[in-house]
Parts: C-alpha cells; structure tokens; sequence
C-alpha cells in the first residue's frame, strides 16, 4: 500500500509540474534597439516592468526583461549622448549619458504584436 501511494504522489508532482511549465508565461526579451532623431525607440516581444529615473543629468531605465549588452551614440541638438544597455540584478539597465544634463520622457504602445517603447532626450 505504501508503495502505491508513494508512486501516486511521483505521478502528482510531474502531472503538477508539467502543467506549470505549460502555463507559465514566455519571458520578457529585448528584441532590438534603434537609434531616432532625438532619441531611442527599444523593441520587447511583450510589455516589460520600467522603472526610469533622472540622476544627476543622466537617464536610467531598468527593464524587467532578459536580453544582451549593447551600446552606442545618438545625437541630441548636434550633441552627442552614449546609452548602453547592461546587465543588472533585476533585468536591463538602460543608461544614457551626455556632456550636459539630460531630460527625458518615455511611452510605449503595441505594435504589431510587439511591444514598442519610445524615449524622447532633450538637453536640460
């Protein structure tokens, strides 16, 4: 008898732990960067936690998502401003980094079954 339910709670548990890996949903990615006048627009396959914060001239977006390192410049009022994306505790971190104090504003939307997020810079 012991040993039947012994084989009953093995069968319970992967009955258990297959139907969690099935209704689990897909993690958040970091699909691609581009660089626009003035800004940045990043594409995730679906809508990531952002927390965004201004420091000491310089803008700070933490994602919560997976994804790999990436860096590069854009221009802001012929001025130039280094973002790079890095890994962190928590996800993406998103830093950009200018000669001058940086403002910026940020929003997203769906686009196309994607998830598009719009950063606007303007010098402060």
């Amino acid at each position: 008898m012991l040993r039947v339910f012994g084989s009953l709670a093995i069968v319970g548990v992967m009955v258990g732990l297959m139907i969690g890996r099935l209704t689990q949903p897909d993690p958040v990615q970091l699909q691609q960067v581009e660089v626009v006048p003035d800004g940045l627009v990043v594409w995730f396959n679906q809508e990531p936690q952002l927390h965004g914060e201004h420091i000491d001239g310089a803008l700070a977006l933490l994602f919560d998502a997976q994804g790999h390192a990436q860096s590069g410049q854009l221009q802001v009022n012929q001025r130039r401003v280094n973002w790079r994306i890095r890994l962190a505790d928590r996800g993406l971190l998103l830093n950009l980094v200018a000669a001058r104090a940086l403002r910026g504003e940020w929003h997203g939307s769906e686009v196309e079954g994607r998830w598009r997020l719009e950063i606007h810079l303007r010098e402060q």
